[in-house]
């Protein structure tokens, strides 16, 4: 039997919803840059031709929103977190990483989350670059989680040993976003 690809409680939507904090950073390709820092080997900042120079990848993946809907099949372009994290060569010690956006927002994933092979930093969606409202030019995308785990105007991925509540995480938001347990909140 075929898994459903919609998880409990959602909504199917054919467009990709906007929702942010209401802080649109001013971020264009010619001033965005990306720091890899923290507990790693080689602490990295690229810019955007360096970003542009690396593998790029294509994925199509379903993205689900802790507010209830899901969009299926988007075609994202970018590049794997996997390969952006490697020429970091993050620490033995570093078992977590806090994602930071131009907007002054925070989120947090185990390493392991971002080295799943459907992580992508986005510059492209569906054909195009990244619109502004999705987050662009550059956001994470993570499929296995809830959408806010996918932080938008991407500029910084920080590595540490110990686990680093984000915005919605210190809010009650629930801290693994699997949307096919439902975790929306924590308890």
């Amino acid at each position: 039997m075929d898994q459903p690809r919609i998880p409990p409680g959602q909504t199917l939507t054919t467009g990709l919803p906007v929702l942010d904090l209401g802080l649109r950073p001013d971020l264009r390709p010619e001033n965005w840059s990306l720091a890899l820092f923290g507990l790693v080997e080689q602490e990295l900042r690229l810019d955007w031709d360096h970003f542009q120079s690396l593998p790029r990848e294509a994925r199509c993946s379903d993205f689900h929103c802790v507010t209830h809907w899901s969009r299926l099949d988007a075609q994202w372009e970018g590049v794997a977190a996997k390969t952006l994290i490697a020429l970091a060569r993050p620490l033995a010690d570093a078992r977590f990483v806090t994602l930071h956006g131009a907007d002054g927002y925070t989120t947090n994933l185990p390493l392991e989350a971002l080295l799943d092979p459907d992580v992508l930093l986005a510059d492209g969606l569906d054909g195009g670059p990244l619109a502004d409202a999705h987050g662009g030019p550059v956001r994470l995308v993570v499929p296995r989680r809830y959408a806010w785990k996918s932080a938008k105007w991407l500029v910084g991925l920080e590595f540490h040993a110990e686990d680093r509540p984000g915005y919605w995480e210190v809010r009650g938001y629930h801290n693994d976003a699997d949307p096919w347990k439902e975790e929306r909140y924590a308890e």
